[in-house]
């Protein structure tokens, strides 16, 4: 006897920065249950504040299906593939997209403020010290400063400057994720993200 193939969530490659797009065609051409999960992000960069929504899983989405629907998911505007393991398309587990939908509740991104870890390499984007390159040696949250170790004119001088003027030299937002989410969200008790 044939085991009933259920339904249940599948993962999907997208092609680079196609997420939403796939996400909105899988929508409205199958009418399927598509989660795609997304951060709300504000960077500093040299040409000043950025503000950027990003998806959690680049390039990767979750949809609700029955395994019939795997040949014409392929075949979406956007979609790559659907992920596999030599050639079988496992299901993601219900509790993990449940655990993931409950960080982001509306549907919104999730926000998350980009914090300077000490150690992390910086330039400066504007004022006196623009263009200089540094190492944080502290954030200082209730001044929204920063304090830094620069090298001016071949001497190590600590410099404490605005939050908003810094920004990271290797800016890898999902390494620092744990420290990246709002203190709201943590406490919420959101499986996704730990506190500091």
């Amino acid at each position: 006897m044939e085991e009933k193939r259920v339904e249940g969530w599948y993962c999907a490659r997208t092609k680079p920065k196609h997420e939403h797009i796939a996400a909105a065609n899988l929508e409205k051409q199958l009418s399927l249950e598509v989660f795609l999960p997304r951060l709300r992000v504000e960077r500093v960069t040299r040409r000043g504040v950025v503000c950027s929504t990003d998806p959690l899983f680049p390039c990767y989405l979750f949809i609700r299906c029955q395994p019939e629907m795997f040949g014409s998911i392929r075949y979406v505007a956007g979609v790559s593939s659907l992920v596999n393991f030599g050639g079988v398309i496992p299901a993601v587990p219900d509790a993990v997209v449940c655990d993931l939908r409950a960080c982001f509740e509306s549907g919104q991104p999730l926000s998350v403020e980009s914090r300077l870890l000490p150690g992390a390499e910086v330039a400066i984007a504007e004022g006196a010290f623009r263009g200089l390159e540094g190492v944080v040696l502290r954030m200082l949250p209730s001044r929204q400063r920063v304090e830094l170790l620069l090298d001016i004119l071949g001497r190590q001088t600590v410099v404490e400057v605005d939050r908003h003027m810094v920004y990271a030299e290797k800016n890898d937002l999902f390494a620092g994720l744990p420290a990246l989410a709002l203190p709201a969200r943590r406490q919420a008790g959101c499986g996704l993200v730990s506190g500091n």
